[in-house]
């Protein structure tokens, strides 16, 4: 039994360090620049050329993303279902009325926009939903 946790523990080190992401200078300083109370970051890679830290800022988990350059590009922050935007609540009760919130998020972008995302569970699926402030799906 010993061995075989020894074992595990080792393969879970092994594939954390594998798997580390080795973010460029201009990220790290642009990512600490904008969040400055930033703890628990994990670095991944969204794509070829864009880098995204996982994190807590005061105790809530976020993510944002970077271009390789250190330009920011968007922020996702877990918000409480209840500070979903009215119109959002009502746009889920109309369009998925079977479904329960299970978990929202504000994200905004480097475009000036603020787009909000909520869990939605339907007996056992589940599923993200992209909205505008006002309600409208942007992306299911």
């Amino acid at each position: 039994m010993k061995k075989s946790i020894l074992v595990l523990i080792s393969v879970v080190i092994f594939a954390a360090n594998t798997f580390a992401v080795t973010v460029p200078a201009a990220v790290q300083k642009a990512f600490d620049q904008k969040f400055p109370k930033a703890t628990e970051v994990k670095w991944g890679k969204e794509n070829a050329t864009e880098y995204e830290a996982n994190f807590k800022t005061n105790g809530v988990n976020a993510s944002a993303n970077f271009s390789d350059k250190g330009i920011w590009l968007e922020t996702e922050t877990e918000i409480p279902v209840a500070q979903l935007p009215a119109a959002v609540a009502t746009a889920i009760k109309k369009q998925f009325p079977q479904s329960v919130i299970t978990g929202a998020d504000k994200i905004e972008n480097s475009k000036n926009e603020t787009h909000f995302e909520a869990d939605l569970k339907t007996g056992s699926k589940t599923k993200e939903v992209l909205f505008n402030a006002d309600g409208t799906i942007i992306k299911q």
